[in-house]
């Protein structure tokens, strides 16, 4: 770090100053149309916008299968062999 005294104190400058590097030439439209903004949605984030789409939840059904579940009534062995055939399915 470098501290100057006051004999390094630059005096009035005009408002562009003398470090300006600015063209003297305007920009050309073509050159402003090439600037834009641009978004990029991650995958997390196209998954959070698309639980907008999933339908609302049946309460009623839910209710019903927690009942099932607890009674011991809703793992048969029919429904076990699905999901897991959903699953190979799936994951092959």
């Amino acid at each position: 770090m470098q501290i100057y005294g006051p004999s390094q104190i630059h005096g009035a400058q005009p408002v562009s100053g003398p470090h300006s590097s600015r063209s003297a030439q305007p920009t050309s439209a073509a050159g402003a149309s090439s600037i834009g903004d641009r978004l990029d949605i991650s995958e997390a984030g196209q998954i959070a916008g698309r639980l907008a789409e999933v339908p609302d939840i049946r309460a009623d059904r839910v209710r019903d299968i927690r009942a099932a579940i607890l009674n011991g009534s809703y793992e048969t062995e029919g429904k076990l062999s699905t999901a897991l055939d959903r699953l190979l399915d799936e994951i092959a």
